[in-house]
């Protein structure tokens, strides 16, 4: 399922990795934030929010990139130019990331910043959109989010432009390590 929803991801725009686990995935985003200048300047910065990879993860050496913060806020997002949060799943025939957003700080990271960096356990990947509702339900999830590529728009002429309402570059992040990750 991970190269059908890598295929169909890819073709709106968002790009697509895998890594095996919590180590490379830091790297990985390490990587990604000094290639993006990440410094503690109002649109440079970047956001991380809490979730469960993060469990057991040594904050401190993360606290020392330039710009990173785990304090989400309006504020911080407002400022942010990289959102990192997890998602619950990923749904293989649209290549949509799938998030029970009730927490302000996962809304925040995903639809503020400019680039959003999205972790996903690679063991969430389903089929299709019923198989996230038998793990997912409207009836106790306040805010459930799906997200297909970078935020895009286009006028009556059909003229297309990326970024308007969201994030203009999405990446993201399967790590086969990650158990279930949140619900």
């Amino acid at each position: 399922m991970y190269e059908l929803f890598k295929s169909k991801a890819s073709a709106v725009g968002a790009e697509v990795h895998r890594v095996a686990g919590k180590k490379e995935a830091l790297g990985f985003i390490t990587s990604l934030l000094k290639e993006e200048c990440a410094a503690e300047l109002p649109g440079c910065r970047a956001i991380w929010a809490e979730g469960p990879f993060l469990e057991g993860i040594d904050r401190e050496t993360l606290r020392n990139l330039p710009g990173l913060s785990f304090e989400v806020t309006r504020e911080r997002a407002a400022q942010a130019k990289v959102g990192i949060s997890e998602m619950s799943f990923a749904v293989a025939d649209t290549g949509s990331l799938v998030q029970d957003q009730s927490a302000p700080a996962d809304r925040l990271a995903s639809s503020l910043t400019d680039i959003h960096i999205a972790l996903v356990p690679s063991a969430n990947i389903v089929p299709d959109k019923a198989s996230v509702f038998t793990r997912i339900s409207p009836k106790t999830s306040r805010y459930i989010a799906f997200i297909t590529g970078p935020s895009r728009t286009a006028d009556i002429e059909r003229v297309l432009t990326i970024g308007v309402h969201g994030p203009q570059r999405l990446v993201i992040l399967f790590v086969d390590e990650l158990e279930g990750g949140r619900r």
